[in-house]
């Protein structure tokens, strides 16, 4: 109603004026028949009242549509009736439509064209990388810890690249299964021995093999990598230990990994799960790329999982993964 009366009103306005004129006339001629220029005046009003209410009537389901936001593409603002006007605004619409999903579905075919590529390179590069750490595994010298070290830096990067790619489409690389906090954590400290040696920082594990949430151990191995990674980093030189433990809160299963590193700034404490930002801190890290926290937070919401942050500067950060109870169970024994 409110838009009708918006889009009729300059109609009104110049209706008034006419009437205005027709008086004015009249009143040049003298006015010699009062009662006719009354029923003149109401004949003209009557025909332009009865206009608005045929135009509100044929399209009171259009203005009532066109007044409410879509909440799909689907949803049609068109009205049942039929009218110059809806008819009109139908043939624009669906040419709109057309020409937008013809756009979209280009750029989405562009789009799953370069993940693919991406995945596919991802593998081809993984095995020569592989290969490399075969072939250097057992020499001791300075030389080649030195390559194993930037072999193992390349292998995380094209980890998390392959992670990244994935994320678009998760629901495909999804399996819902139950996973021991304590095998993916003992997994995690097993291939990291090297990259904890490196920078003089030492895992204390505090997870007992009862723990067994619901989720898909792919996924969460990598999260837990994510923060691991993170604790180390920036405990490096600072602190010589990390924790990592596991326990129930209520109806609920933690995983808690702490450091007491350099901490977090306050200022930058709201933007850490924000894609790409590094922060104070990223600019002092070089390696930092801003998307491991964003990752995490990602992952955690496409599998129903919880993640809190809490970090003081100087103090260190701590960070927890919550799994609910309903869908955790301890395993006995």
């Amino acid at each position: 109603m409110k838009l009708f009366f918006k889009e009729h009103l300059p109609l009104t306005f110049f209706y008034l004026i006419q009437l205005g004129l027709v008086c004015t006339i009249f009143a040049l001629d003298g006015f010699r028949d009062i009662f006719t220029v009354l029923y003149a005046i109401l004949i003209s009003t009557v025909i332009y009242i009865t206009y608005l209410c045929y135009r509100y009537y044929t399209n009171k389901t259009f203005y009532k549509h066109l007044s409410n936001p879509l909440h799909k593409s689907e949803d049609s603002i068109l009205s049942e009736e039929e009218s110059p006007l809806s008819e009109a605004l139908k043939e624009l619409l669906e040419s709109q439509f057309r020409s937008f999903h013809n756009e979209m579905y280009h750029y989405q075919n562009k789009l799953n064209q370069h993940i693919t590529f991406m995945n596919q390179w991802v593998h081809q590069m993984k095995t020569p990388v592989s290969v490399i750490h075969l072939m250097i595994q057992n020499e001791d010298e300075p030389i080649f810890m030195s390559i194993q070290d930037e072999m193992e830096r390349i292998q995380k990067g094209l980890e998390t690249v392959l992670y990244t790619s994935r994320l678009n489409d998760f629901t495909h690389d999804f399996q819902a299964e139950s996973v021991s906090l304590h095998k993916v954590v003992t997994s995690l400290i097993s291939s990291y021995k090297r990259f904890f040696i490196r920078n003089r920082v030492f895992p204390t594990v505090n997870v007992p093999p009862q723990y067994i949430v619901a989720s898909d151990e792919k996924w969460i191995h990598f999260a837990c990598s994510q923060l691991i990674t993170n604790a180390v980093r920036y405990s490096a030189g600072i602190n010589q230990s990390i924790t990592i433990s596991a326990f129930e809160r209520g109806r609920q299963v933690i995983l808690e990994v702490k450091d007491q590193g350099i901490g977090i700034p306050s200022q930058d404490l709201k933007r850490v799960f924000d894609p790409y930002f590094t922060g104070e801190n990223g600019r002092k890290y070089q390696e930092s790329t801003g998307m491991g926290l964003y990752l995490v937070k990602e992952i955690c919401k496409q599998l129903h999982h919880q993640i809190e942050l809490e970090s003081k500067e100087g103090q260190g950060t701590t960070i927890r993964l919550i799994f609910q109870q309903n869908i955790a169970r301890t395993q006995e024994g």
